[in-house]
């Protein structure tokens, strides 16, 4: 069933139309006690290539399974069988905590130059039972095999102060291969739960 208005289809069949362009809706993944959640083109009906100029990639409430601080992890992988494309990337934060006594914002420096590891989302998330991490992530061209593919994180946690930390994150991945997939991951211990959504924006 589609939305019309005034001759025009703006939602239909898993695709949203924004005038020229449009957002469609290509996977979901729920997590229920998962090491990592991975996305990889051409496995499970993933597209992730050049189909799409730009991708966006959303996580709803992850939530760990571990109440030590834990921290999540993005990463990408670049046509082999690892997630460990080269990375440079600068964050900053902002922050206010629930008692009303803190409120800061600051270049907080969870950067990657040139690393292979993975991007951190954040930092000394909070682990209790009503706490999760939410955000998403822009990526550009992932399938170019001319240029670095740019991309943009903005996120929001629930820090083990307890407070509000907003996250921005962004860099690009230092290769010309084409990108094919990503993986979420936590530094130790399983997500729990939540969800892990990708989308072609055309």
């Amino acid at each position: 069933m589609g939305l019309i208005s005034n001759g025009t289809t703006i939602f239909d069949a898993g695709t949203i139309s924004a005038g020229a362009g449009s957002v469609s809706f290509i996977k979901k993944i729920t997590a229920s006690a998962d090491s990592t959640i991975s996305m990889v083109h051409g496995a499970s009906n993933v597209v992730f290539d050049g189909t799409f100029k730009e991708y966006l990639i959303t996580w709803n409430c992850l939530h760990p399974s571990s109440t030590s601080e834990p921290d999540f992890l993005i990463n990408f992988r670049d046509g082999g069988t690892d997630f460990d494309a080269p990375k440079t990337t600068t964050s900053f934060r902002c922050l206010h905590n629930e008692a009303d006594t803190q409120e800061l914002f600051q270049y907080y420096n969870i950067d990657l130059a040139n690393a292979t590891g993975g991007q951190l989302l954040g930092l000394d998330m909070d682990g209790d039972g009503d706490s999760c991490i939410s955000g998403y992530c822009r990526i550009f061209d992932p399938g170019n095999t001319t240029f670095v593919k740019h991309f943009i994180i903005e996120l929001n946690l629930t820090h083990d102060s307890p407070r509000a930390d907003h996250y921005h994150i962004a860099g690009h991945i230092n290769t010309t291969a084409a990108i094919d997939g990503f993986q979420f991951s936590r530094d130790a211990g399983n997500i729990a739960s939540g969800d892990v959504c990708l989308y072609g924006i055309s």
